[in-house]
């Protein structure tokens, strides 16, 4: 299934065909002065048909924002509908075409906490993701946005493992992981230029022990094995090597490491009692 597909729910065509609408949401103090877009409509009491249909025909039009304000009236002027339930979705998508993704996430959480039985709750938890997701900045900037895209793609894939939101989810979380090793990967090489040697270390390890499914793993060893000679710690630096070599012997971050080992009369060879192994063993 498409991106472009699971960003829209099922009732996103819907249109109240009746004046009347008898289905009533669950009733909350929270929706009282709930609406998630920074302006609001001057107040002009209007049938729910009427406001939710102009939301919707604006939506058609790709006026997401203007659409996100009358979805959020919708909420605003009839609480108690089935219609208010729908419009708080509808409300969150609509921000996020337009990127004001904290109002999508606001409303998406509203969502999950107003109708949690609601076969949309992980639609919700998808958009929350989404949001943060495509906030993620490269990594030479700070990384909470790939820190909170993380864990909402984590919470809708052990919820919601078989949703059909479930399998983009898994590709966007393996990336979003690849990412903040890239992080790792970027403050240890900066500590390594500075030669220190143990704070770069500790960020080639928690790639290692945190990250290890992730591309950079092979860097990481290789930058160990440089660490560690440096400091003149030879076992530790032939335990990467040889764990590098076997795992990615075609590589050339092995044969850099080779090479490192040579010159100093040294071979790739296993530590069993290396935390290198350990960590590596504990995965795998």
């Amino acid at each position: 299934m498409s991106e472009a597909k699971l960003l829209f729910p099922e009732f996103r065509k819907s249109r109240i065909r009746s004046a009347v609408v008898g289905a009533l949401a669950v009733a909350s103090l929270a929706l009282v002065g709930a609406c998630s877009s920074d302006t609001e409509l001057p107040y002009e009491e209007r049938p729910v048909e009427q406001i939710y249909n102009q939301a919707m025909d604006l939506m058609a039009e790709g006026s997401y924002q203007k659409a996100a304000i009358e979805f959020d009236e919708v909420e605003r002027q009839h609480p108690y509908s089935v219609w208010a339930r729908r419009s708080t979705l509808m409300s969150a998508y609509a921000n996020y075409k337009v990127n004001d993704y904290d109002n999508a996430i606001l409303a998406s959480q509203r969502f999950i906490s107003l109708h949690p039985g609601s076969k949309e709750v992980a639609y919700a938890h998808y958009l929350i993701a989404l949001c943060y997701y495509e906030q993620i900045s490269d990594v030479g900037r700070d990384q909470k946005m790939t820190e909170d895209a993380l864990l909402s793609l984590t919470v809708l894939i052990t919820r919601f493992p078989q949703s059909e939101y479930a399998r983009d989810a898994r590709l966007k979380f393996d990336l979003t992981r690849d990412h903040l090793a890239g992080k790792e990967m970027e403050i240890g090489r900066y500590y390594l230029l500075r030669h220190d040697y143990i704070a770069a270390i500790n960020r080639f390890r928690n790639v290692l022990t945190t990250y290890q499914t992730t591309t950079h793993v092979p860097e990481a060893l290789h930058r160990l094995v440089e660490c560690y000679l440096l400091l003149g710690i030879k076992p530790e630096a032939q335990t990467a090597a040889a764990i590098l070599g076997y795992n990615y012997p075609g590589s050339d971050w092995y044969e850099n490491s080779y090479a490192l080992l040579a010159e100093q009369g040294l071979e790739p060879q296993e530590d069993k009692n290396s935390w290198i192994s350990k960590a590596w063993k504990s995965v795998f």
